[in-house]
């Protein structure tokens, strides 16, 4: 049966930069949970940020908060904890937190931090899948339904 990395928060875990979490309710996240199927992990909390946190996103390569700081090495401490956790446990498929600057698969922020979405990737979505681990967002579980059914 394979494991599937999860973003923190999509379970329910207040790991987000404003203390929060992002839960999902889908009834195959249910079946899943029972089936011990998640690993679950916050990059940004692995990469040692504090909860809650200044909101962060990617500027020109860079992640930096709304306070003007550079947590770039945080954010690629926790993507290279999580690629270590997918090696570790054979992970090859992973269901991550959308627009968010470590796990975001289609959308991030555009770095104005003025609530502006732009086509990208997070830093951890981007180095899962630069080593074949295939991420989806929690928009897109059908997909990763249809493909863990092949």
């Amino acid at each position: 049966m394979e494991k599937i990395l999860i973003s923190s928060c999509l379970l329910g875990l207040p790991v987000r930069y404003d203390g929060k979490s992002q839960a999902i309710l889908h009834p195959q996240i249910n079946l899943w949970r029972n089936e011990n199927r998640f690993v679950m992990f916050c990059p940004e909390v692995a990469g040692g940020l504090a909860t809650p946190r200044p909101s962060a996103e990617i500027r020109r390569g860079r992640v930096v908060t709304c306070t003007n700081k550079d947590v770039t090495k945080e954010f690629k401490t926790g993507a290279a904890k999580a690629l270590g956790l997918c090696n570790e446990h054979a992970i090859r498929f992973a269901l991550l937190k959308e627009s968010s600057p470590s796990c975001g698969r289609n959308t991030i922020y555009d770095g104005s931090h003025s609530g502006i979405k732009i086509q990208g990737m997070g830093l951890t979505a981007k180095l899962l899948m630069e080593n074949q681990i295939r991420v989806f967002s929690e928009n897109q579980i059908p997909a990763l339904i249809k493909v863990l059914a092949i």
